[in-house]
Formats: structure tokens, C-alpha cells, sequence
């Protein structure tokens, strides 16, 4: 697979992860949200570091190391998003911190998280195309 593709790949990996979050959040199920959410941003952040590299992105999960490894400039708040974000993945993952996390994914605590990503996914897609 060439370049493109592989941009291409990750970038409508992405775009199917993000109607999953969608509707996730529209069945209330907010905890999967949040976690399907970690991935719209992480593979949108691989497609870049594959603009940039001209590599294949690295295996790893954390977002500001990916937006790091891809020369991506971020604001503070940016960087804390992204770190909010990348908790996401971890407390949705596993067990021990799986129930928390549900009982924390109440509509007030994840709609302006819903509402961030689609910001910071519109944000990374103009830097793709």
C-alpha cells in the first residue's frame, strides 16, 4: 500500500469510528463513546504522522506521543484533550477501572467531551486533506 492509501485507510477508519461514537452517544451508552472516541482522534493522528514520516505510524495508544512523534503543534489545552482523551481508552479497557468509569460517563460529563472531539477531529482532518 502506498502513502495515500495508507492515510486514506486510517482516515476512514476513523470516519466509521466516529458514526460508532455517535451513536453511542445517542443510545446513552457514554462510557463506549468516550472510548470509540480515543480512537477517531488516535488514527486520525496516525494518518498524519504518515503525512509527515512518510512512515508507518508507531503501535501506541497515547495521544500527545502520537501528536508529538507526528510534529504536531498543540496548544495547552489541546495537550490536556488529548491526555483526557487518551484516559479514555484506559478506563473503558479495563476491568478495574471499568466500572468507575461508567459510573463517571453521566450525559453532563461526556457531551462536552463528545463535543471536543468532533472539534479536534475536524481540526486534525483539515491538516490531511
Amino acid at each position: 500500500m502506498d502513502t495515500n492509501n495508507h492515510i486514506r485507510y486510517w482516515v476512514e477508519s476513523s470516519n466509521d469510528d466516529y458514526q460508532t461514537m455517535q451513536r453511542n452517544f445517542n443510545y446513552k451508552d457514554y462510557s463506549w463513546s468516550l472510548f470509540i472516541g480515543h480512537l477517531v482522534i488516535e488514527k486520525l493522528l496516525k494518518a498524519l504522522y504518515i503525512k509527515k514520516t512518510n512512515k508507518y505510524p508507531p503501535r501506541i495508544h497515547d495521544l500527545m506521543r502520537l501528536a508529538n512523534q507526528a510534529s504536531l503543534s498543540t496548544s495547552e489545552e489541546q495537550k490536556d484533550l488529548l491526555e483526557a482523551i487518551t484516559q479514555f481508552n484506559l478506563e473503558c479497557r479495563y476491568p478495574d477501572y471499568k466500572n468507575d468509569f461508567r459510573k463517571k460517563c453521566t450525559l453532563e460529563f461526556t457531551a462536552p467531551y463528545v463535543t471536543k472531539i468532533k472539534e479536534l477531529r475536524e481540526w486534525l482532518l483539515t491538516m490531511i486533506d
